[in-house]
């Protein structure tokens, strides 16, 4: 908890019971990868008290202060991490919405060799590979007319 306030104070954020709730389920989130309606299921299951407005609101301040990242998928979904010092790459499949995060120093190399075949100098990137993941269902779905 002492962590959790500290970081909401560098990031000039009243701490809040809230802010305190989200930062926790974030960080302690088994898969990395939130949507702002899956912090607010998971907050209700917990039994806390607060409305959906407040999460988007409570996460959009996270994202302004650098403390979370907003991932924005292909398929419309949206979603959360804690920011991370190492760059990481991801997979989502098409079916269920999994989301697998990946680093490959040969796609990262790649990467920068292309933009200065280019003139380019990267200042950032984002790699998002689509497919299907190893579950079954998803897998037996592709197999579907």
């Amino acid at each position: 908890m002492k962590i959790i306030n500290q970081e909401l104070r560098k990031a000039g954020l009243k701490i809040t019971l809230p802010r305190i709730k989200i930062l926790e389920l974030l960080e302690s989130a088994e898969d990395h990868h939130m949507s702002a309606e899956e912090v607010y299921k998971a907050l209700i299951e917990q039994g806390e008290d607060v409305g959906l407005a407040t999460v988007y609101r409570v996460l959009t301040q996270f994202e302004q202060a650098g403390i979370v990242e907003r991932h924005n998928f292909e398929n419309n979904l949206s979603v959360f991490e804690i920011t991370q010092d190492e760059h990481h790459d991801h997979m989502v499949c098409d079916v269920c919405g999994k989301i697998i995060e990946f680093h490959n120093p040969i796609i990262e190399q790649e990467q920068l060799k292309v933009a200065e075949e280019h003139g380019f100098r990267l200042s950032g990137h984002s790699l998002v590979l689509y497919g299907l993941c190893e579950n079954e269902e998803c897998q037996d779905s592709a197999k579907k007319p």
